[in-house]
């Protein structure tokens, strides 16, 4: 890899592995010894192809969410089967990985500009903005650059667009999966609300056991599957549809109910 050699958003690859590196080592013990990650299903990265793969995500905090993913993801492709044990996977890490932000967000202060860098798509939210709810077109740059990043590696988007739980699919998600038909791999998270602040900067609580389970690719029928049944298939796939709310308990809904009111982007 020459010094001076770009990814198609202009970023250095030697530079954006050093930042890899760094904060993957300054991160690490937030999943493997102030809390504890428990991972479930990465055997499936392994035999991934090295380009357009969408992975699909419930989301609960800002960053801690994407920074775990790219631990669980680059032990895989070294070998470490559900586990982050040994930071060495680092040294070498995947550089095609990018995942979906808003815009806003990634330019909140110098550590989100820094996190921008190591992969985010930057894009601007169509139903909000600086706290209020707004309706705005979808920018054709925004959906190029994801193309773009499908053509040259994994991308990891949220769906929902929030971090708030049980929350609607945005139909975006959907629309890019039919039209540039990447390989759809689901990814189930929980305990980062519980770990981490809002950012996810920032270690809450510890000694927090948090998960995550890779499932197997979607199966998808592109050319006659509407969007409202990828919609569908979304919901059901990272655990987000109604009828999982009836599995969890009471208190839980309580507090899901609080944090509805709190934690909106």
């Amino acid at each position: 890899m020459g010094l001076f050699k770009k990814n198609p958003f202009g970023h250095y690859l030697f530079l954006k592995k050093w930042l890899i590196r760094i904060l993957g080592l300054l991160t690490h013990r937030r999943f493997r010894g102030f809390n504890e990650l428990t991972i479930e299903g990465s055997e499936v990265i392994k035999n991934l192809p090295d380009t357009n793969v969408l992975f699909i995500s419930n989301h609960q905090t800002y960053f801690a969410d994407v920074v775990a993913m790219f631990h669980v993801f680059n032990a895989s492709l070294n070998g470490r089967v559900d586990t982050i044990k040994n930071v060495g996977y680092l040294w070498q890490p995947k550089l095609n990985i990018y995942y979906v932000a808003a815009k806003e967000t990634m330019k909140s202060g110098w550590l989100p500009k820094i996190l921008a860098y190591v992969g985010s798509i930057s894009i601007e939210r169509t139903w909000r903005s600086k706290g209020e709810n707004v309706n705005r077109q979808v920018k054709m740059s925004d959906i190029s650059n994801i193309r773009k990043a499908l053509d040259d590696g994994w991308v990891i988007t949220f769906p929902q667009g929030t971090t708030t739980p049980f929350k609607p699919i945005r139909k975006g998600t959907a629309h890019i999966i039919k039209h540039y038909k990447p390989i759809v791999i689901p990814i189930v998270i929980d305990g980062f609300r519980r770990a981490y602040d809002k950012k996810g900067l920032r270690v809450k609580k510890k000694n927090i056991l948090q998960s995550i389970e890779i499932k197997q690719p979607l199966e998808i029928d592109y050319e006659n599957e509407s969007i409202e049944e990828i919609v569908e298939k979304i919901e059901y796939a990272i655990e987000q549809h109604s009828s999982f709310l009836k599995v969890i308990p009471q208190e839980e809904l309580m507090a899901l109910e609080e944090l509805n009111k709190q934690r909106e982007w």
